[in-house]
């Protein structure tokens, strides 16, 4: 039996979707409610066209992402977005959705299917073959204060045959695989006494894969476990690798390397990811779109990470003695900034999460189970932190023998293995026109780097006994400041284009060359 005559804009079924609808048309500053607003509805529901997105082969994370990146917003927000009007085009879906069986979500994605023009048909013929970016994140698609998106690993959305949904080459799983021998390289070459270049370079390269595993595990078990505690599986490895490149540097007693490691993720992440990702979405795009909403709050929060570490560098300049005071400063601001950290997890996910166009996460056709997540993402983690022993314990004599200072290796080198694969993932969905996926992974991780991770290496200094604090030097913080300045000034306009990329790269290009120097 066909459902009710009555107006389709009444329909019990439908008043959800169409009020979810009116609330995306008003965040987006549109005077109507159109197609591409009941799609953006549906991509968040509650109750998921579930089966229909899968009939369709469709990522609904990466049909809000492609949406949202093909529409403009408007100059006005509506004053009362419950009253906007249905567009004729809507209407009609609507009302082909009321005269299904069972009308609701799954009918009204069946009807806007049948769309033939416009971004809604575009969209629905294209997010098939586009990487899913779902769940919320953070930077490599980890949370930091931008978690809506996930960066999917370098080889695309997964398969049921283990593969990917854009016919991933098997030669491409081969390749992806092949950095992977370095690891029983790596230990061989210790055993065997062979040179600490040989050592560093394998140690890095092995790192190098296993770090995109671990993303890839975080990503499956987040996927399951739901937006809340997928955000905090996020905060938690994230950027597991850089963290326990920095123990290991840590119990070797090498703080001064630490210290120049994590400036160097958070410059690299700020400058060299997001300037690679602008470069590569706009090669082909003119205009680049993304959330201003979210780059907003990640500058505001790089800014306050600035603060955090400008006031320990200055208490130090004008007291360098009092080393017991500097100490407690530092432990202090670290306590702040992980607390701060936290409460920006609980506004992006939770409390204002429709700000950051977050929703409900994808899960992809044949994703990891619980148990197969958990087995790589300890396996890797084990990995990384017998290979960030050798790497760290190789990085002093390797930068004697190769003429390299330690502040540079530290700086660019470290930073450059931990985050490679975030970098691929970053370029990658940029390339594919995700601006929104690679700005979360840049300016997201960075976040997460100076708000969560530097404070937890304070802490675990303390546990070792080693003088870890944040009076990071003046060139450090000089330099970590301009650059948040700059990406301040490309993104808060929500709106970019491939040269402003390549600025991004010119300044960290410069800071390179000044490190080499100093």
């Amino acid at each position: 039996m066909k459902g009710p005559t009555i107006d389709p804009l009444d329909h019990p079924q439908l008043i959800p979707l169409l009020r979810a609808a009116r609330e995306e048309a008003g965040s987006l500053r549109h005077p109507h409610v159109g197609a591409e607003h009941l799609l953006l509805a549906l991509t968040r529901h509650p109750l998921a066209p579930t089966k229909e997105w899968e009939r369709r082969h469709l990522a609904p994370a990466a049909v809000r992402n492609a949406v949202l990146n093909g529409v403009r917003k408007g100059a006005n927000t509506p004053s009362d977005p419950a009253t906007l009007p249905v567009t004729s085009r809507a209407r009609k879906a609507l009302a082909s959705a009321a005269r299904a069986d069972h009308p609701g979500p799954e009918s009204l994605l069946a009807a806007l299917g049948q769309e033939r023009h416009g971004i809604v048909a575009r969209v629905l013929r294209t997010s098939a073959n586009e990487p899913q970016a779902g769940r919320p994140v953070g930077p490599r698609g980890r949370p930091g204060p931008l978690p809506t998106t996930a960066p999917t690993p370098p080889g695309g959305q997964r398969a049921e045959n283990g593969g990917s949904s854009d016919g991933e080459p098997s030669r491409w799983l081969a390749l992806r695989a092949a950095p992977l021998l370095a690891i029983p390289g790596s230990l061989v070459a210790v055993w065997t006494h062979q040179s600490p270049l040989l050592v560093f370079v394998l140690s890095a390269v092995a790192i190098v894969p296993v770090a995109g595993y671990m993303g890839e595990a975080t990503e499956h078990l987040a996927a399951r476990t739901g937006p809340t505690m997928g955000g905090f599986l996020n905060a938690t490895f994230g950027n597991a690798a850089e963290l326990i490149i920095g123990i290991a540097a840590l119990r070797a007693g090498l703080v001064e390397l630490v210290k120049a490691s994590v400036i160097g993720s958070i410059l690299g992440n700020l400058l060299l990811i997001l300037g690679l990702s602008l470069l590569a979405a706009g090669a082909n795009r003119p205009v680049l779109r993304f959330n201003r909403t979210a780059a907003g709050m990640s500058a505001a929060m790089m800014t306050l990470a600035v603060m955090g570490l400008a006031f320990p560098a200055l208490f130090h300049a004008l007291h360098p003695g009092a080393a017991a005071a500097e100490r407690h400063l530092s432990e202090g601001v670290a306590l702040i900034l992980a607390l701060t950290y936290i409460l920006s997890l609980v506004f992006s996910l939770k409390t204002h999460r429709r700000l950051f166009g977050g929703g409900g996460h994808a899960e992809g056709l044949g994703g990891w189970s619980v148990a197969k997540s958990v087995a790589v993402l300890a396996s890797a983690t084990a990995v990384i932190a017998v290979e960030s022993e050798l790497l760290v314990h190789a990085v002093e004599p390797m930068s004697a023998s190769v003429g390299l200072a330690t502040g540079f290796v530290g700086l660019i080198v470290i930073p450059l293995v931990g985050n490679a694969a975030e970098h691929a993932t970053a370029v990658l969905a940029a390339r594919k026109g995700q601006m929104d996926l690679a700005l979360n992974i840049a300016m997201g991780s960075s976040t997460q780097i100076a708000l969560f991770v530097t404070p937890v290496l304070v802490f675990v200094g303390i546990a070792l006994g080693q003088g870890m604090n944040l009076a990071f030097a003046p060139f450090e913080v000089l330099t970590l400041g301009l650059a948040t300045v700059v990406v301040a000034i490309i993104t808060l306009d929500g709106e970019s284009h491939w040269f402003e990329g390549v600025q991004l790269l010119a300044v960290y290009a410069m800071i390179a060359v000044a490190v080499f120097f100093i």
